[in-house]
């Protein structure tokens, strides 16, 4: 036990001598204060990146579409967003992977009206389902979960809502009858006792019963040329969102949200707090790719798009493990 202890102090100090860096990487986030991406925010906080030599800047884009026009663009180094997107690219031809996972499950949920009486999209009578935007993880699975419910593509239209306060709008005045979010939009709405839940994809329960196995959403992924031509960098990224992980599953959620940007919580700490603390044990616990998951991930993608459904995916390509410490070797301890 010892041994391990020692190899993991050495093997972050060997990271932090690697990864020193003068030009700032940028992490775009697909939502700062979504609390699947809140990793993020807590490495930053707590000085993960610069224990490590590094200089990251954390910036927000609502939707992870966005987000992803932005990486391969070249406009930033990252992005922490859902995993779906690695196979979806490479579909379009785009060499992207994550490097690191960040939760075990989704963390999104399906939400009607409180009023509304049904089991499933097509039982509610839903035609329009409100997303983050076009071309986001909530658009993918919105389209997945009304196939599952007996819904062709022409009996109803994704409409992009944003989500927090606009996500709530829009389901509170009707223009969506259904919609995708999650925490801590999701706990406020329940709360408020203005929603209920038709999927809740924040389980594992839940994800493999609506997704048919284990679902790899959030994570870190990145242009694998510049992976490959920034290894000390990526790996003291790596290395920052394990720390966070682990801060995130040793630390009760009324000490993480105190240690937030105000903003995030104005006028809604106690949901948030609430959210945090039950979602807690869906960190990941170290980094790693489930191993169905790529396999789920494309079932999904494949049923709902025919150029992924026609490709010829390569899943080795769109992750990579080599970054994480090996297995055996515990993740570097965040304070």
């Amino acid at each position: 036990m010892r041994s391990l202890r020692i190899a993991a102090v050495l093997w972050l100090a060997l990271g932090a001598a690697w990864c020193r860096a003068d030009s700032p990487i940028v992490l775009m986030v697909g939502g700062m204060n979504k609390i699947i991406y809140l990793p993020a925010i807590v490495a930053q906080r707590q000085g993960y990146f610069r224990k490590l030599g590094l200089h990251v800047e954390v910036v927000s884009e609502p939707a992870g579409s966005n987000a992803e026009d932005e990486l391969i663009a070249g406009a930033v180094q990252g992005v922490v967003g859902f995993y779906d997107h690695c196979i979806d690219l490479q579909s379009k031809g785009y060499a992207i992977e994550s490097v690191i996972q960040l939760t075990r499950v989704p963390g999104e949920v399906e939400l009607t009206q409180a009023g509304r009486a049904g089991a499933d999209l097509r039982a509610i009578g839903a035609r329009r389902l409100g997303v983050t935007d076009i071309g986001s993880s909530t658009d993918f699975l919105s389209r997945y979960l009304a196939l599952r419910a007996g819904l062709q593509p022409s009996q109803y239209r994704l409409v992009p809502v944003d989500a927090g306060d606009r996500f709530m709008e829009a389901l509170r005045a009707g223009h969506i009858d259904a919609g995708m979010t999650t925490d801590p939009t999701v706990t406020r709405l329940l709360d408020a006792q203005g929603a209920r839940i038709l999927v809740d994809l924040r389980s594992v329960r839940g994800m493999r019963s609506a997704l048919g196995g284990d679902y790899p959403a959030s994570s870190v992924y990145m242009q694998r040329a510049w992976v490959d031509a920034h290894p000390s960098q990526v790996r003291g990224i790596v290395q920052a969102f394990l720390m966070a992980l682990r801060y995130l599953r040793s630390h009760d959620a009324a000490t993480v949200v105190a240690s937030l940007p105000p903003a995030f919580v104005e006028g809604h700490r106690a949901a948030y707090v609430k959210a945090l603390q039950a979602f807690r044990p869906e960190y990941s616990p170290d980094g790693r790719m489930p191993a169905d998951g790529p396999t789920t991930v494309l079932a999904v993608l494949q049923a709902i798009n025919p150029d992924v459904r026609g490709g010829d995916i390569d899943l080795s390509r769109t992750y990579t493990e080599k970054f994480l410490p090996r297995r055996g070797l515990a993740p570097p301890a965040g304070r």
